[in-house]
């Protein structure tokens, strides 16, 4: 036994630009870009050896169970399964099929359907996690690359491809997103300055509403493959302003950023009905009479996160106007490091 405890982490991450052109089949056949950060707040996994023949898995913050006899691939059958899949996965992939005897917890300061990416996130951290105690030979690439097949292809969950990327590599990236997975992450140098005049003017606002992302990403794709000619020219104006975004923000022209992400949020809702309600174009609205320059709906949209760009001396008067709508307003601080994972004991 070489480890008793490991911990990892991947964090969480705010989608600026392109979102959606990362889905299938809109990238296989045009290319899709997208302009993401990461976040100060993180998935977090430990893995803790038990030696008696069995595997439990806790879901501590959704409150998911499971224990049975440890083998070599676990039940599917509903409970914690994000955790199992990752398991099933890596046993076979990297533990020759042997079974572990472990407990493992995961958790997130996020919940599911808040659109920064949580789901994803805890599946690149149980990744790192098991690829730290096994001892795995994975890049970053390779993980992320990983955790897409795992809950994409393994579990059949419904999704894009930024969020495995942007939890692996973490900071500021522009992806870029081909036919046949092919992937290019280009870690931007954006200067220190720059990234703290654009953390001076962030605000996130939690509508208190998760939503389930794959109904959502269901009906786009759906309508890709129907041709519906305004979400796809919808689709190609969010990726060219998401190039528009990246030289914005290495420019230092944050207001610039603020502005096209407005625009680009307006073209997004034209890619699936379900993306807005009139509670989100409600708030929407009050932020901007509050002073807020653009914002968007994190993630795929329907509830969940909302982020707002604003000139710093009034960050605080939106940030009161956002709390008497009795969500969730704060500030928040870009990660510069992907996932991790560490030896306890």
């Amino acid at each position: 036994m070489r480890h008793k405890v490991v911990r990892a982490r991947a964090p969480l991450r705010l989608g600026f630009g392109g979102g959606g052109t990362d889905v299938s089949p809109y990238c296989d056949d045009f290319g899709g870009v997208i302009l993401n950060a990461t976040i100060s707040k993180f998935a977090h996994v430990t893995i803790e050896h038990r030696g008696d023949g069995k595997a439990s898995f806790h879901s501590a913050d959704l409150g998911e169970d499971w224990e049975g006899p440890a083998e070599s691939c676990l039940p599917m059958d509903g409970k914690a399964v994000l955790l199992k899949g990752v398991y099933n996965r890596m046993v076979r992939d990297f533990n020759g099929g042997r079974p572990l005897s472990i407990k493992v917890t995961s958790y997130a300061d996020a919940p599911a359907g808040s659109g920064l990416g949580t789901s994803s996130s805890v599946v690149v951290a149980l990744t790192e996690a098991f690829r730290f105690w096994l001892g795995a030979p994975l890049g970053m690439y390779e993980l992320a690359h990983l955790a897409y097949e795992i809950e994409r292809n393994d579990l059949a969950l419904a999704g894009g491809r930024q969020d495995q990327y942007a939890a692996a590599f973490g900071g500021i990236n522009f992806m870029e997103f081909g036919a046949k997975d092919h992937v290019i992450i280009n870690p931007l140098r954006v200067p220190q300055d720059i990234v703290q005049e654009l953390e001076s003017g962030l605000v996130t606002y939690f509508t208190g509403a998760s939503r389930e992302s794959a109904n959502i990403i269901d009906e786009q794709s759906q309508r890709m493959r129907d041709n519906h000619t305004v979400s796809l020219d919808a689709l190609h104006s969010m990726k060219r302003a998401a190039y528009s975004m990246k030289e914005s923000l290495l420019r230092g022209d944050i207001a610039g950023l603020a502005r096209t992400l407005g625009e680009s949020w307006h073209e997004k809702k034209k890619t699936a009905a379900s993306i807005a309600n009139p509670e989100i174009d409600r708030v929407y609205d009050l932020a901007l009479a509050a002073g807020a320059i653009g914002g968007k709906v994190s993630g795929a949209g329907g509830g969940g996160f909302m982020m707002f760009l604003i000139d710093p001396p009034r960050r605080e008067d939106l940030m009161r106007e956002l709390r008497k709508q009795g969500g969730l307003a704060s500030t928040c601080i870009i990660c510069p490091h992907g996932s991790s994972a560490w030896r306890v004991k």
